[in-house]
């Protein structure tokens, strides 16, 4: 296996007096899948750590805090299925165009 050594150089803006070099590299997640996952499960996790203080947080006033964690875990499936969704569409025109 040979390597293959390049001398590209990367993308350079100049915006007044500032340089900025742009590195040609892809993203890490670019579908949004596992960003949207961590954030459905910190949800849930909020939802059951404030569940054994449901009674302080209705003597409170602050028992919203609960059904706060419960709509961002709902939304968050949502948003969930929206993004595995979008992925395999992605997936489905790679392969359409070769």
């Amino acid at each position: 296996m040979a390597v293959e050594f390049r001398d590209e150089q990367p993308m350079k803006h100049e915006i007044g007096s500032r340089t900025y070099i742009v590195a040609d590299v892809e993203p890490l997640d670019v579908d949004g899948v596992r960003t949207v996952e961590v954030g459905v499960a910190l949800w849930l996790v909020g939802f059951v750590a404030l569940l054994p203080f449901y009674g302080r947080l209705e003597d409170a006033g602050n028992v919203w805090w609960l059904w706060t964690c419960l709509a961002g875990f709902g939304l968050g499936l949502f948003g969930l299925e929206y993004c595995r969704r979008r992925r395999k569409a992605r997936a489905a025109e790679r392969r359409a165009a070769g």
